[in-house]
C-alpha cells in the first residue's frame, strides 16, 4: 500500500495518487534517507558553507570585472551588491526547502513534493545538463590558467593540440580530462574526505582574495594612493549597473549545491540554512570589497575586457609585477578546481536522488562500501572529461544560465505551494513574508531569463524534449510512485 499525504501533512494508508502530477509526500522523501543503505551523514555545518563558497567562488570573480566594468564602470560595485540582492530571495527559498525536506536531490527532490513528478523530472533532466556543462566549462578554464601559470613559472608551453578542444585550436584538452579524472577519483572515495579537501581549497582561494585586498588597501592608502577612482561613478547611468548586474549575477551562482548535500549533513535543519545563506552573504562581502579595491586601483577603461583584471589592477595602480599576477593564477587555479568538486558532487546526488525514485534505472545508484554512489560519479566524470576534451563550450555554456534560473523559479514557487498543501511540516527555517519574498524571488529570475538569446531557449528546448521522451518511454512506468509502492519503506531492488 503507497502512501499519501494529508493537508496537514501528516500520511495516510490511502494509496497516492497517480499520474504525472502526482507529488510525493515529503514523509517519504524523508524516509528515503533512514534507511541503512542510504548515504551518510557526515556533513558538518563549516564543510557545508565551505561547499557553497566552494561552488560560487570561481572563475566568476577573478575574471567577470574585466567585462562588467567596462558595462558598469566604478559602479560595478553597486553592480554586484544588486546581484547579491537578487540571489538571496531565492536562497531563502532553497533555505526553507532544505531544512525541511533535509534530502539527496535539491530543486528536483523539492519540486516532486510540490509540484508533481513530471516538473521534478523536468528539473531534475534541466540540472543534469547544467551541472555537467557547468562542470566541463570551468575545466576547460582551468587548463587557461594552467598553461598561463607554466609559460609565467617555468617558460613551459603546453603544445596547441593538447591544451584545448577542437574549434578552439586544439586536439583533445588534457588538463581538463586531468582535472575531472582526479575530482571524480577524490568523490569516489568519500563525501567526509571531498568535504576536507574542498574545505582546504576554499580557505586558500578566499586567502588569494584577501591578499589581493590588502595589497590593494595599501597602494589606496600609501603616497600614491592608485591610479583609479570613483569619479564619474555611474558614467553608463542606471542601466549600466543593472545590466552588470545581469551578468555578475551568474558568479553568485553554486549556492544551491549545498542543497544537494540535505542527505548527508549531519544536522540539516539547523545547518544547511546556515550555510546556503552564510556561503552566499560571504561572498557578496567578498566580491563588493574586491571590487571596491579594483576600481580604486586602475581606471575602468583600463580593465574593461581584460582576461585577468585582478593582476591588471595590480599592476597599474601598484606597479606589482609578474609575481602577483601568478599568485592571483594560482588562486584562481584552486578556485575552479574547487567548483569542480562541489558541483559535480552535487550533479551526481541529484541523479542519485532519481534513480532512487525509479525515474532512472535503480542499479545505477549502488552505493560502495563507504556509502558513495559510485556508479553515477564514474560515469558523469568519465562523460564530462569527454565534453571538456573535444567540445568547444563557448555556445553551449549558456545552457548553464537558464538552466540555473529554472531550478531558481521551480524552488521559490515550491515554497509558497508546500505552505498551502503541508503547514504543519516540521521547518528548521521559514522564509519571511510569504508568499511575497518568493514571488519577488520568482519575477526576478524571469526577468533574468527574458534577457537571454533565443538560441539558448531553442537549445534548451530540445534538451528538455529528448527529456520528456525518455520519461515517456521508461521513467513512467518505473517510478516507484507510480508503481504504488510503499514509499516509506527502501526499493525492492533494482529496476529494470
Amino acid at each position: 500500500m503507497a502512501i499519501a499525504a494529508g493537508r496537514s501533512g501528516g500520511v495516510t494508508d490511502r494509496p497516492a495518487r497517480t499520474g504525472p502530477f502526482a507529488t510525493k509526500p515529503a514523509e517519504a522523501l524523508v524516509a528515503d534517507t533512514q534507511h541503512g543503505d542510504g548515504l551518510r551523514r557526515a556533513v558538518g555545518a563549516l564543510s557545508l558553507t565551505a561547499m557553497g563558497l566552494g561552488a560560487i567562488i570561481g572563475t566568476g570573480i577573478f575574471v567577470i570585472i574585466g567585462e562588467a566594468i567596462g558595462i558598469a564602470g566604478p559602479a560595478i560595485v553597486l553592480s554586484f551588491a544588486l546581484a547579491g540582492v537578487t540571489c538571496v530571495f531565492s536562497a531563502l527559498s532553497y533555505s526553507e526547502l532544505a531544512s525541511t525536506i533535509p534530502v539527496s536531490g535539491s530543486a528536483y527532490t523539492y519540486s516532486y513534493a510540490t509540484l508533481g513528478e513530471l516538473v521534478a523530472w523536468i528539473i531534475g533532466w534541466d540540472l543534469i545538463l547544467e551541472y555537467g556543462v557547468s562542470v566541463a566549462a570551468v575545466a576547460v578554464g582551468w587548463g587557461g590558467y594552467l598553461q598561463s601559470l607554466l609559460d609565467s613559472l617555468f617558460g613551459i608551453s603546453l603544445p596547441d593540440s593538447i591544451a584545448g578542444p577542437p574549434g578552439d585550436g586544439g586536439t583533445f584538452n588534457l588538463p581538463a580530462v586531468f582535472l575531472v579524472l582526479a575530482v571524480t577519483a577524490l568523490l569516489c572515495v568519500g563525501v567526509r574526505e571531498s568535504a576536507r579537501t574542498n574545505a582546504g581549497m576554499v580557505l586558500f582561494k578566499v586567502g588569494v582574495l584577501i591578499f589581493f585586498i590588502i595589497i590593494g588597501l595599501a597602494t589606496l592608502l600609501g603616497g600614491d594612493g592608485g591610479k583609479g577612482g570613483f569619479s564619474p561613478f555611474a558614467e553608463h547611468g542606471t542601466s549600466g549597473v543593472v545590466d552588470a548586474a545581469a551578468l555578475i549575477f551568474f558568479a553568485y551562482i553554486g549556492f544551491d549545491a549545498v542543497s544537494t548535500s540535505g542527505e548527508e549533513a549531519e544536522k540539516p535543519q539547523r545547518d544547511l540554512p546556515r550555510a546556503i545563506v552564510g556561503s552566499l552573504l560571504i561572498a557578496t562581502l567578498v566580491y563588493i570589497a574586491v571590487s571596491l579595491v579594483t576600481v580604486g586601483l586602475a581606471p575602468a577603461d583600463k580593465l574593461a575586457g581584460s582576461e585577468a583584471p585582478l593582476a591588471d589592477a595590480l599592476e597599474i595602480g601598484g606597479g606589482y609585477g609578474a609575481w602577483a599576477a601568478d599568485i592571483l593564477s594560482v588562486g584562481a587555479l584552486v578556485a575552479i578546481t574547487s567548483v569542480v568538486l562541489t558541483v559535480l558532487y552535487g550533479q551526481t546526488r541529484i541523479m542519485f536522488a532519481m534513480t532512487r525514485d525509479g525515474l532512472l534505472p535503480r542499479a545505477w545508484g549502488k552505493l560502495s562500501a563507504r556509502r558513495t554512489p559510485v556508479r553515477i560519479t564514474a560515469a558523469f566524470g568519465l562523460g564530462i572529461a569527454v565534453l571538456a576534451a573535444f567540445v568547444p563550450l563557448t555556445e553551449i555554456a549558456k545552457l548553464v544560465n537558464i538552466g540555473t534560473l529554472f531550478a531558481f523559479l521551480l524552488v521559490n514557487i515550491g515554497v509558497i505551494v508546500l505552505r498551502r498543501t503541508q503547514p504543519d511540516l516540521e521547518r528548521g527555517f521559514r522564509v519571511p513574508f510569504v508568499p511575497v519574498f518568493p514571488l519577488i524571488g520568482s519575477a526576478l529570475c524571469i526577468y533574468l531569463m527574458t534577457k537571454l538569446e533565443a538560441e539558448t531557449w531553442l537549445r534548451f528546448g530540445a534538451w528538455l524534449i529528448a527529456g520528456l521522451a525518455i520519461y515517456g518511454l521508461y521513467g513512467r512506468t518505473h517510478s516507484r510512485l507510480q508503481r504504488g509502492e510503499d514509499l516509506t519503506q527502501p526499493a525492492s531492488g533494482p529496476a529494470a
